[in-house]
This record gives structure tokens, C-alpha cells and sequence, in this order.
């Protein structure tokens, strides 16, 4: 009995385990349903939705000339994609040839994206091309659909067995910047690189223009529309619609206009060519005012399409190139004596010395000699032993410190991605005679294309050296305008009084001394040229910076401070600034006058001179025709904006000769002749010596 008591407990016992596995069994079993029900219930069962949202991504804003001409825009980009399995390997080639032919990618590189790195056939997603603009999208999307009509893709079955049919497809990814007008203005309006999220692709400015007004100009906010969607995925407008409008990057309005930009770039590259130079630039500036007219070198690039050769080219000389300006620093040194007393205009100074020392072992020379000049005739004739004793009347703090209040060793303030600013001897050395005597006619220092400029506008400015601005304003979406103070502001260089006195030496010094190429009847022209050696691994060669900065104004209030720096002319002689920058300056005003910039006063606009040959008779008993006379007073044609881009170098009217001027005489000295490239008479104070170099400017190796 108790035996069989304990089998039918054990037997008991067998059951309830096996009621109680059956019963987890449905438990859990019943656990994984709802959960999978649950899970089914809040993931995306990719059934189309009632409601549907379109983004509308902002954009980069653009910059635009003066005159109304984008110059940088952006424009959305698209990428094609295709499965490779889905193609249809029958139609292959006609699906390569039509896509080749809309999207212009060649049918070899498309032939490419179909096979790995191993040269096996892809049968997953391929990426045909990353840089499709609007246009050609919404004709790839065209083609897409005529493409499925002829049978190209086939179905192919998914991960959920399911056959599917895979076309091309065309995705928005990004935002491209474009550059119309190819290497205008450049390397000014900089260039651009590339920023991604991993899905969308935006421009990030990385230099000149589009990176200094990187925060202004960048795409702000994008937009969307949300509403219900119809049976084609359409949106239904209604009252239900939410619609946010998109925020644009704000626009950039220069104050260059692209009909003289264009000119001046044109003019700088028949320069450089003429006078086999590295680069050619020309500056054009309100006096008044700091606007920027025209910013050209003869060294560009297309931001768009950027080389290995171009690589030199992307750094803006203007702002990022310090140099040893050489003599233009002399007008400087002048303004500073004038500027604390320390001379007048007519202050003498005995410069007849063949050597002038002016350190231990250390001696300059002139190459016009003279007995002695006062304060004008050393500007006017560039005399290094005489602007070195004009700066030994100040004191190595006056000076330095005059230096800086023109903006020397300074940011000069230009709106650009950067500003260098340039170096200036330190107190301690400046001290010293030797060493202010160096820097008086400038050498010893460094300095940048911009800081002239800005210091040359304060002697058409009663003093006050304005900032360079490139950018006239910024524009939203809604027309507002925009202006940004410049990191550094206008300086007040000098008085009034001394600014006045530099302005009338700078007129000298065109009249009859080293710039009488810059003169043009009609127009009050002043500057000062410059012509310095390089040093190259601490010693100077003989390669030279020729530099001309100056001014030129009309009787209708034009003013204008115009800037010109020529880097390694290499032709014979050219490498003077007389014979380079001088004609370069002169070039400018021809254009500046052309387009109506100045307005010479009493002169009619000479036009260029025009060869005419025999015209042959297109019968034996036709006469030949006679040349063709043109008047002078017949008025140029003035060429449209489209024609800039194909204009041929022509003879300019600097290349006339010019009725020569003769200064008001004071006094009669014994006639001589003269050795200088200019070949003008003027009237100097004491007996000149002939020189057998016909040299304008010329500096002694000091180090």
C-alpha cells in the first residue's frame, strides 16, 4: 500500500509540472504576441501617412557688384542613384548613353560607378553623380520615368522577399556655390570649401570675401510646408497647411561695379605683360568716404574650378603681402616733420654729397645730385640724404609714433578674411639715426598695399586716412539694408594744414619730378612712386617693388585716391616705378575717365589713334578707297559691360606725348643738361651734375 501511494503522488506531482510548463508556455507565448503587437503598433510600418512635410532648406546669400551683377550665388545640388541589380543587363548601354547625355558625366566615368575596387559588378546602390544642379534634376527625373516605360529596370526581390522595381533616383543633397564670371574679381571674393551633417552639404567661406562676412551671408533657417497629402503624394493646400518661411543668408551689395572692375583687370593683365611682371595691382578709392571702386590684380584664379597652379594666386596681395615700400615712405616722413613744425615747405638742406653717412660704415647716395633742395625738391626728386636729415628733426618716439597714427604696423581695416599688419622697428632702434634714417626712406620695415592706400587717402582728405570698404551694405529677404562698422576705423593722421602742404608737393612731383607720366589736362594729379629692392634669405637682389600712390581729382568734386604696386617687373629699366607704376596709374585714369568716374575739365577726350590701310579694289576698274579721317571731337564709344570680357588690347593715350609743362621761375640758373628717364626741364634751386645711369630711384645695399 504505501508503495502505491507514493506512484500516485509522483504521478500527481508529473501533472501539475506539466500543467505548470503548459501554462508559462501560453504565458510567455502570449507575453511575445502583445509585445509584438505593441512593437507593430508604434514603429513605422512604412504605410503611407495622410500628412506629409516638404522642406524648404535656406540658402548662402549672394554677393553682387554695384552695377546689379551677381558675382557668387548658390544653387541647390542633387545626386543620382541606382541599384545596380535593377538594371536590366540587355538595356545597360541605353540607360548609360541616355543618362550620359542629360546628366553630362561621360559614358566612361558612369561605366566606373558600376564595378568595385575589385572590378566586380555592384548589385547595391550606386551613386552616379554627387553634383547634379536644378536643372538637369528635374530632367534626369524626366528620364527616370521614360526609362521605366522601356523596360530598363527590373523587379528584384528585398530583404522581406517582397519584388520590388528600383529606378533612378534623384536626392537632393545639398547646396553648391557658383561663380558666373569666373576669376572677376578674384582673389578678392575668396572661395569656398564644404560642410556636411552626413546628409546635406553646405558651402563654408574660407577666404576674401565669403569668409570675412562668413556670419552675415550664411544660410540661417530652413523652411517647410506640412499639410495632407493626396493619392500621388502631392500636398493638399488648405486652411490646415502650416507653412514656415525659410531665412536666407543676408546678400552682400559691393561698391565695386563690374564694368570698371572688369577694365582694370584687363588693363593690369596688358601691363603685366608689357613689363614682364609677377603681378600688377591697381586700387581705386573714394577719398572721401573709403569706398572701394576697384580692387584688380593681374593674378586671378575661378573660385569655382580651383588648380594646382592657382595655389599662389589665392592669397589677396592686397591685405596678406607685406613689403619694404621704399621711397613712397618719404611722403610719410615729410608729414610727420610737418605735422610737429619740425620743417616747412621751403626748409633747405645741404645734399651735395656723393656719399652721405648715416651710420658707422654705413652711407646712402642720391642719383640726382644737388648742392641743396629744400623740403619739396626732396620729395619731388626722391633724395634719400635729404629725407634722411628731415627725419633726424624728430625723435625716435615723434616718429614711430607718426608712423602709427598712419596706420603703419597697423590692421589697416579692409574688409577681407585677413588683414595683415605689416612691422615697424621697435622704439629702442628707431632711436638711433642709423636705423630712423633706414625707415625714412622705407626700407627696414614692412608694409602692406592696403595700409598705403588707406595712408595716401588722408593727403586728399584733409588729413584723415579713411578705411577701405569693399562691402557698401548687407540685404535680408525683405529689402532692409544693413551696415557694419570696419574693425578699425578712420585715423586722423596729420592736421589739416600739413595734409594740404603733402597734397600740393604730391602735385610737384607729377608736374616735373619722377610721376610727370600720371599727368592728365584737366585733372589734378598728385603721388609719389617708389621703387625697392627685394631680399631674399637676409640679402637685397635685384628685384624690385615698384609703387606709385596718389590721387587724382576733377572740378565736379571727384576724388579719388588710386594705389599701384608692381611686383618684379623684369624688362630692361621697367622695373622703375616711372617706367611701370607711373604708366599703370596713368592707364587708370584713362579708364576712370572713359566710364565717367572723372570728368577732365576744358580738354576733349582724345581718342586712341586708329591705322587704316588701303582697302584692295574687289574689281580692276574699282579706286581704291581713301583712309578713313576721324575727328577728335567725335566721343569714344563706350563699351557695354557684355564686351568687357572679349576686349583686345589697344594703344592707350598715355602712350602720346604730351605738351610739356614748365614750372613758374624764380630765378634763372646757367642751362645745363640733364640725364634723367623723364627727359622734362624744370628749374632747379643749384647747378645739377649729370649722371651717366639714367636711374630714377636707387638705394645702396645697407645690410
Amino acid at each position: 500500500m504505501p508503495h502505491r501511494k507514493k506512484i500516485q503522488n509522483e504521478a500527481i506531482l508529473n501533472r501539475k509540472n506539466k500543467i505548470m510548463f503548459l501554462y508559462l508556455l501560453i504565458l510567455l507565448t502570449m507575453t511575445i504576441f502583445l509585445f509584438s503587437i505593441l512593437r507593430t503598433i508604434n514603429s513605422d510600418r512604412r504605410v503611407p501617412s495622410n500628412n506629409i512635410t516638404i522642406l524648404d532648406r535656406s540658402f548662402r546669400g549672394s554677393i553682387i557688384s554695384a552695377d546689379g551683377y551677381t558675382l557668387s550665388s548658390s544653387q541647390k545640388t542633387y545626386q543620382a542613384v541606382i541599384r545596380g541589380a535593377s538594371i536590366n543587363p540587355d538595356k545597360k548601354p541605353l540607360f548609360v548613353k541616355l543618362f550620359s547625355i542629360y546628366s553630362g558625366v561621360s559614358q566612361k566615368d558612369i561605366l566606373k560607378k558600376f564595378k568595385n575596387r575589385k572590378g566586380k559588378e555592384i548589385k547595391g546602390n550606386i551613386i552616379l553623380s554627387k553634383t547634379i544642379n536644378a536643372r538637369s534634376a528635374m530632367q534626369l527625373k524626366a528620364l527616370s520615368y521614360k526609362l521605366r516605360k522601356l523596360d530598363v529596370f527590373r523587379s528584384i526581390k528585398n530583404r522581406n522577399g517582397i519584388e520590388v522595381v528600383y529606378g533612378l533616383d534623384i536626392i537632393e543633397n545639398g547646396e553648391s556655390r557658383r561663380f558666373p564670371l569666373h576669376d572677376v574679381l578674384s582673389p578678392i571674393l575668396g572661395y569656398v570649401g564644404k560642410k556636411s551633417d552626413g546628409k546635406y552639404t553646405r558651402p563654408a567661406g574660407k577666404k576674401g570675401l565669403e569668409r570675412a562676412y562668413e556670419k552675415h551671408i550664411t544660410s540661417k533657417k530652413n523652411g517647410y510646408i506640412k499639410g495632407k497629402r493626396d493619392v500621388v503624394g502631392a500636398i493638399i493646400h488648405d486652411k490646415n497647411t502650416v507653412t514656415l518661411t525659410r531665412v536666407d543668408g543676408m546678400d552682400l551689395h559691393l561698391n565695386i561695379p563690374l564694368a570698371l572692375q572688369r577694365r582694370m583687370e584687363l588693363m593690369a593683365d596688358q601691363m603685366k605683360q608689357s613689363i614682364d611682371a609677377d603681378e600688377v595691382i591697381v586700387g581705386v578709392m573714394e577719398s572721401h568716404t573709403g569706398k572701394v571702386l576697384s580692387l584688380a590684380t593681374s593674378k586671378r584664379y575661378d573660385p569655382a574650378h580651383i588648380r594646382q597652379q592657382d595655389i599662389s594666386a589665392m592669397v589677396i596681395k592686397e591685405a596678406e603681402y607685406p613689403y619694404e615700400a621704399g621711397s613712397v615712405m618719404k611722403t610719410l616722413t615729410l608729414a610727420i616733420a610737418l605735422d610737429h613744425k619740425r620743417v616747412t615747405p621751403n626748409t633747405w638742406f645741404k645734399t651735395g654729397y656723393h656719399r652721405f653717412q648715416i651710420g658707422k660704415r654705413r652711407f646712402i647716395s642720391d642719383d640726382d645730385f644737388f648742392e641743396s633742395q629744400n623740403a619739396i625738391d626732396i620729395i619731388v626728386h626722391s633724395s634719400n640724404i635729404g629725407i634722411s636729415q628731415i627725419s633726424w628733426r624728430l625723435t625716435g618716439e615723434e616718429y614711430r609714433s607718426g608712423l602709427l597714427k598712419f596706420g603703419i604696423a597697423k590692421h589697416s581695416g579692409i574688409d577681407l578674411s585677413r588683414d595683415l599688419p605689416g612691422s615697424l622697428k621697435p622704439l629702442r632702434l628707431l632711436n638711433n639715426k642709423m636705423h630712423r634714417a633706414n625707415s625714412s626712406y622705407g626700407y627696414g620695415m614692412t608694409v602692406t598695399f592696403a595700409q598705403l592706400f588707406k595712408a595716401y587717402s588722408a593727403f586728399n582728405n584733409d588729413g584723415i586716412a579713411v578705411t577701405p570698404r569693399l562691402v557698401n551694405y548687407l540685404e535680408d529677404a525683405q529689402g532692409k539694408h544693413y551696415t557694419l562698422d570696419p574693425k578699425v576705423g578712420d585715423l586722423k593722421a596729420i592736421n589739416k594744414k600739413a595734409a594740404k602742404q603733402i597734397h600740393d608737393i604730391l602735385l610737384e612731383v607729377v608736374k616735373r619730378g619722377t610721376g610727370v607720366k600720371a599727368q592728365y589736362p584737366g585733372l589734378e594729379v598728385g603721388g609719389k612712386t617708389g621703387t625697392a629692392h627685394i631680399a631674399k634669405h637676409g640679402r637685397y637682389v635685384r628685384e624690385y617693388h615698384s609703387s606709385f600712390y596718389g590721387f587724382a581729382n576733377d572740378k565736379k568734386g571727384h576724388k579719388y585716391t588710386i594705389g599701384v604696386l608692381v611686383i618684379r617687373a623684369k624688362k630692361y629699366h621697367k622695373y622703375f616705378a616711372s617706367q611701370s607704376a607711373v604708366p599703370t596709374f596713368r592707364r587708370a585714369l584713362d579708364i576712370l575717365v572713359e566710364l565717367d568716374y572723372l570728368k577732365p575739365e576744358g580738354v576733349a577726350e582724345p581718342l586712341p589713334e586708329i591705322k587704316t590701310e588701303p582697302v584692295k579694289p574687289a574689281k580692276p576698274l574699282q579706286a581704291p578707297r581713301k583712309p578713313i579721317e576721324v575727328h577728335k571731337s567725335i566721343p569714344k564709344k563706350k563699351t557695354s559691360v557684355k564686351d568687357l570680357f572679349n576686349l583686345k588690347p589697344t594703344k592707350k593715350t598715355a602712350d602720346k606725348p604730351r605738351k610739356k609743362t614748365t614750372p613758374a621761375k624764380t630765378w634763372t640758373p646757367p642751362k645745363v643738361k640733364t640725364d634723367t628717364p623723364t627727359k622734362v626741364p624744370f628749374t632747379p634751386p643749384l647747378k645739377p651734375v649729370p649722371k651717366k645711369k639714367p636711374v630714377q630711384e636707387h638705394y645702396e645695399d645697407l645690410f
